[in-house]
C-alpha cells in the first residue's frame, strides 16, 4: 500500500476478504491509514504487515524464495506509479514491484490517476474532486504496457483482478 487515500476504505475490505497475505505499507501508507481512521482495522486483519523501515528494503527477499504468487499494490499514488513507470527502486513499494518482475511474479497495480476528474474520499470522510497531471495519466498509460503488470482503475477492476490471481494460484 501507498499513501493514497483514494479508494483505501474499499482496498482494505478487500484485503480482508483474503487469507494468508503479507501487507507492505509504504511510509506514507502508515500515516495514512491511522490519519484515515483505519489502524485498528488493518490490525484486526491477522495479516503480517512490514512497513518502509530500511534502506534496502529487506522483505523483498520473500520474492527470492518464490514465496509469492501475485503483488497487488493497492491504492497507488501518482508518486508510486512515476517511479515504477521509470524503474525506480528506492522505496519499499517501488523495489517490490521491481523484484516481482525480476522474479516473474505478476503484479496487479490499482493506480489513482486514472482519468481527468475523479473523486477521492479525503480524511473524516470528505469527498474533494481531483484532477490528475496530464503526467499522472500517461504515466499510468506507461506502467500498463510492462510484461506481468496488470493496472486497473476501479474497485470493481481490482476484485476481479484479485480474483483471478487467486483461483490461477
Amino acid at each position: 500500500m501507498t499513501g493514497s487515500g483514494h479508494y483505501l476504505r474499499e482496498s482494505l475490505q478487500i484485503l480482508a476478504s483474503i487469507q494468508e497475505v503479507d501487507i507492505f505499507l509504504s511510509r506514507a501508507a502508515a500515516e495514512i491509514i491511522k490519519q484515515y481512521g483505519f489502524q485498528a482495522q488493518l490490525d484486526a486483519m491477522g495479516h503480517r504487515i512490514f512497513q518502509d523501515k530500511t534502506a534496502s528494503s529487506v522483505p523483498v527477499e520473500f520474492f527470492y524464495k518464490g514465496q509469492y504468487h501475485t503483488l497487488v499494490i493497492a491504492p497507488v499514488t501518482s508518486n508510486t506509479i512515476a517511479k515504477m513507470a521509470y524503474g525506480f527502486s528506492d522505496s519499499l513499494v517501488s523495489n517490490l514491484y521491481a523484484q516481482a518482475g525480476k522474479t516473474l511474479v505478476p503484479s496487479i497495480v490499482f493506480a489513482c490517476d486514472t482519468a481527468p476528474e475523479l473523486e477521492s474520499e479525503a480524511p473524516k470522510d470528505n469527498v474533494v474532486k481531483v484532477y490528475p497531471r496530464k503526467i499522472d495519466l500517461d504515466n499510468v498509460k506507461k506502467l500498463a504496457q510492462f510484461e506481468a503488470t496488470e493496472v486497473v482503475a476501479s474497485i470493481a477492476e481490482l476484485q476481479a483482478a484479485v480474483e483471478r490471481s487467486l483461483q490461477n494460484r
